[in-house]
């Protein structure tokens, strides 16, 4: 799992019919002080995120699928949740 920002959407007129009702955001993977930590990745979101947002995503094929709640969806990645807060332990 990953900790990300929701940084944009994707539009598609045509698309898989596994994904039909599910929303394609684009994400931007953070490091656990909140800066940016790699390339920006697309997921497929399961609970609603909205812009701005910080988000929990999975990116290993069984767990997409399962976000999805569909058998052998074909997605790399999915937000599987939206994050309140963080708190470190020292």
């Amino acid at each position: 799992m990953i900790l990300g920002r929701v940084v944009g959407t994707v539009v598609a007129t045509q698309k898989h019919e596994k994904y039909a009702g599910s929303k394609l955001l684009t994400v931007q993977p953070l490091d656990l002080g909140g800066s940016d930590d790699g390339d920006e990745l697309i997921a497929v979101d399961s609970v609603g995120a909205g812009a701005g947002e910080t988000v929990v995503v999975v990116q290993e094929g069984r767990s997409t699928s399962l976000a999805m709640d569909t058998d052998l969806a074909p997605a790399n990645a999915a937000i599987v949740g939206i994050v309140d807060r963080i708190d470190l332990l020292d």
